[in-house]
Order: C-alpha cells, then sequence, then structure tokens
C-alpha cells in the first residue's frame, strides 16, 4: 500500500487559497506521518495534477492495468476540486482501478430533494469511527527516474499569503485536544458565548478548521459529544453546571447544521457561481473586472477594516489577523458587504475564502448567499453595524484590540465615534493612524438594499424560483427516502 498526498497546483493558484491553509494542512500531514511511522509506515508526496501523478505511480509499480484500488475519502469541494475527481475517476475508468470514497460526515450523493435527510444523517452517525489497524504494510518511498519527494513547506509552494499575527494549528492530536478541552471545560457556556466575538475565541468548539480538512471527522465529535451528554445526565443535578446540556443541545444542533449546509453545494454545485434564485441575477455588479470606483473603494475599505464601522471594522481585522471570526459576525461582515455597500457575494466570498483558515465550501457559499439575500428562501437579514457593537461588544473591549484608533474613547462613545465631532478624522487620509467617517449611512443604505431586494422577491419569477429552491435545498422532516 501506499499514503500519497499531490500538491496540485490547481488548487494552489485558486483564488480562494491562501499560505494559512498550506500551513494548517501541512501541521496535519506532519502529524500523518508520525502516525503512520508508529505502524511502520510513511507519506509519499508529489507536486502535479492528481491523474498524472496516478498514471506515473502506476507505471513505477509496472502496473499496465493501473492500480489495484484507490480509496480517498468522499469529498465536496469547490469547481476546483470537484472537476479533478472528475478526471480521477475518468482515469479509474480507464485503467480499470476501483475507487472506493469513505463518507466522513453526513452529505449524501445522488439526493433528488431533502425529504427524509435528516434521517439518513442520523443513520450515519450512528455508525462508529473504524479504529485505526495496528500495522499498515506500506511503501513510504518510489525508486526511479520520477521524483516523489518529501513534504513541502508552506514557503515552497509559492502560494500569497495574508500576514497572520496568530492562527490555529493543525493535526490530529490538536484536533482532539480542542474537542476535549470544548466537552470538559469550555463548552459550558456555549449557549450563550458563541455569539459574540468576545466570548466566542474560547467558547466556541474551534473545530471547524480540522472538520474542514479532515484531521477529525463529524462522526468523531458526533460521538465523543453523545458519550459526553450521557454522562452529564448521569450526574446529580446539584452537581452540575445547569448551563451543561443545553449548551451542548446547541452544539449537536450545530454538527447537523454543517452537514446540512454542505449537502446544498453537493446538490447543486452551480451555487458557488450562481444565484441560488435566479430572479436575483443582475441585482448586483458581479464583475468585478468592471466595477466603478465606488464599488473598488467600498469593497477596499470592507477587506481592510476601514469602513468606519467600528464593529465592522474590528471584526474584519481580526479575521485577517488569526483566521477565525465566530458565525453571527461571519454573517454579519457579509450582510454589510452585501447590503450596505451593495457588493455583489461573488468577490467578496473569494476574499472570505483566503481569510478563513477553515474555508468550507459548502458552508461558505450557502452562507454567502444566504446572507446577500439571493436564495429567496430565507429570511432577509440587515445587521445593524451599530447595535451589534453595543450587543456583542459592550465595552469596547475588543474595539480597542482591534482598532487601536480608538483605544481612548470612553465606551459610550466608541460604537459610534463620528459624534465626537471631527477630532479623530483629520489626520493624513494616507495615515492609518486617522479612523474614517462611515463610509455610507446605515439608515439610508438600509433602507435603500431592503427595498431592492423586496421588489425582486415580490415577483412572479423570484416567487416561482422560491419553490423550485426550497424542493432542493429547504430544511425539512418527511419519511426517509434513501440516497438515489
Amino acid at each position: 500500500m501506499i499514503v500519497l498526498y499531490v500538491y496540485e497546483p490547481g488548487l494552489l493558484r485558486s483564488p480562494e487559497w491562501d499560505a494559512a491553509h498550506s500551513a494548517f494542512i501541512d501541521e496535519c500531514l506532519a502529524g500523518v506521518e508520525s502516525s503512520l511511522r508508529e505502524v511502520g509506515a510513511g507519506v509519499t508526496y508529489v507536486r502535479g495534477d492528481a491523474c498524472e501523478a496516478l498514471d506515473l505511480l502506476a507505471r513505477r509499480l509496472n502496473s499496465s492495468r493501473g492500480l489495484s484500488g484507490l480509496w480517498s475519502h468522499e469529498e465536496t469541494g469547490n469547481d476546483i476540486t470537484y472537476q479533478r475527481d472528475r478526471r480521477v475517476a475518468a482515469w479509474c475508468r480507464r485503467t480499470g482501478t476501483r475507487w472506493h470514497e469513505i463518507p466522513q460526515h453526513g452529505v449524501f450523493r445522488g439526493l433528488r430533494d431533502r425529504d427524509g435527510w435528516s434521517s439518513l444523517w442520523s443513520h450515519r452517525m450512528r455508525e462508529r469511527p473504524t479504529a485505526a489497524p495496528p500495522i499498515v504494510p506500506c511503501i513510504s518511498q518510489i525508486n526511479g527516474d520520477w521524483d516523489f519527494g518529501e513534504r513541502l513547506a508552506p514557503s515552497e509552494l509559492g502560494v500569497p499569503s495574508v500576514p497572520r499575527r496568530s492562527r490555529q494549528r493543525g493535526g490530529e492530536r490538536e484536533a482532539h485536544r480542542l474537542l476535549g478541552s470544548f466537552l470538559t471545560d469550555r463548552g459550558v457556556g456555549y449557549r450563550s458565548g458563541m455569539s459574540s466575538p468576545v466570548t466566542g475565541f474560547d467558547g466556541c468548539s474551534r473545530l471547524s478548521p480540522h472538520l474542514a480538512w479532515g484531521s477529525i471527522s463529524i462522526r468523531t465529535v458526533h460521538h465523543a459529544l453523545r458519550d459526553r451528554q450521557a454522562e452529564l445526565r448521569h450526574q446529580p443535578a446539584a452537581e452540575r453546571d445547569p448551563r451543561w446540556l443545553k449548551s451542548m443541545s446547541s452544539f449537536q444542533a450545530r454538527l447537523r447544521w454543517h452537514c446540512h449546509f454542505i449537502q446544498k453545494l453537493e446538490t447543486e454545485p452551480e451555487i458557488e457561481f450562481a444565484n441560488m434564485n435566479r430572479a436575483f441575477d443582475g441585482l448586483r455588479n458581479e464583475d468585478e473586472a468592471s466595477w466603478r470606483e465606488v464599488e473598488l473603494a467600498r469593497f477596499t475599505a470592507w477587506a481592510e477594516g476601514r469602513t468606519g464601522y467600528p464593529f465592522v471594522d474590528a471584526c474584519m481585522r481580526c479575521l485577517a489577523a488569526t483566521g477565525w471570526m465566530n458565525f453571527r459576525m461571519r454573517a454579519m461582515l457579509v450582510s454589510f458587504a452585501s447590503h450596505h455597500l451593495w457588493l455583489d457575494w461573488r468577490p467578496t466570498a473569494r476574499h472570505l475564502a483566503r481569510l478563513f483558515v477553515d474555508f468550507e465550501p459548502g458552508i461558505h457559499y450557502s452562507q454567502m448567499q444566504m446572507q446577500s439575500g439571493t436564495t429567496g428562501i430565507n429570511t432577509v437579514r440587515i445587521y445593524n453595524p451599530i447595535k451589534q457593537g453595543r450587543d456583542q461588544d459592550p465595552t469596547g473591549a475588543f474595539i480597542r484590540e482591534w482598532v487601536p484608533e480608538l483605544a481612548d474613547l470612553p465606551d459610550e462613545e466608541i460604537h459610534e465615534p463620528w459624534k465626537r465631532g471631527t477630532s479623530l478624522f483629520c489626520a493624513d487620509a494616507a495615515s492609518m493612524t486617522a479612523y474614517p467617517m462611515p463610509i455610507v449611512d446605515h439608515a439610508a443604505a438600509y433602507r435603500a438594499a431592503q427595498r431592492r431586494i423586496f421588489e425582486v422577491r415580490k415577483t412572479d419569477a423570484a416567487r416561482s424560483e422560491a419553490r423550485r429552491v426550497y424542493e432542493k435545498h429547504g430544511s425539512r422532516r418527511r419519511p426517509s427516502r434513501s440516497a438515489r
């Protein structure tokens, strides 16, 4: 057996890719190497197209009919990995190689609609994860003139990077450490703490990058959670913090939510590129190359965290520096770009994909459309950035950390610094020490966005499309149908 990892140039050149992704994966691979060494095995690495790698590998093994079998996890990725998988499937058919794709989550191939999906998810989650074998007979290196090399450092891959102050570390051991600390300590206040970036960094599980890149599986997390819930229920009520069971129930719902959104992309891969509800086509300018000066200026201000709205800017700067942000604030960033700045979701999606160390295409593109109001079936949420700041960061501690230009303002002024007057805005406009005035007026932008969206939603075309979207993607529970 050969354990193979392929560094694919097409993926590394993707507009969604960042060096932080490569670095996280590199740490995961180091962990895989360590685990395989314990069972007498290793990893073979190659840089190139996946099919070329498989073809040349078969030749090195003197196999004219290809390999005896190919095993991989079953993935729902972006279009680049989807097209790669189609090429690999064609290669397997051509060479007579049987490809075994192992499901790692509650996402199903071939579903026509969402009827019974919840039952299918529950059935798959009931299966316990398979234990690791005690020994793996493995060929760790292939001799010959083709270079099957060692693991490549992120710096060797030529991937552009956003400077990071910090980010999460990758690897299976780190994933299990996070899972253990969340289920036994950090997760007690999850239900109330997950909404704010002040409490979210410790109160959320922080497992999202590990789930995205595969250093832990949903089933592993699900069973560890169920075991913890059973343990909590057997504790005397007087000895148990009353928050635990409610927080674990909320986390359990999030695991199902994770797969629910990935299923949307599996069912309709086009939502990476096209509005889910096609009645919204043309609502905003999706062609970044033809953006006017005002659109470019708005995008730049949003991406750099200089919109003049302190809480929005603090969240964006924190995300750029750490690669993570709690869900509610991610939704606010998307909503602000789509509604207040009236930017199309596609360019902003690519930017955020590079920032998110836990970039998961299925969740990412479904949420980009949901928060931008282009699904036609979800409630349109236009977040008030001032109210969100006061609700989630009432003392301004988070703003002061990430927008130091405002550090000296008192609590009552930090969410709306423009009310103080012009003293904060008199420095050179090119200087990052000057804090900008709000790029748009919240009330006016809110009214304009709401009017534009609901003018589309009330049309017959939008309503017809909404019925189609709901039939394909809507969350509902009916008697289970098998995947077909």
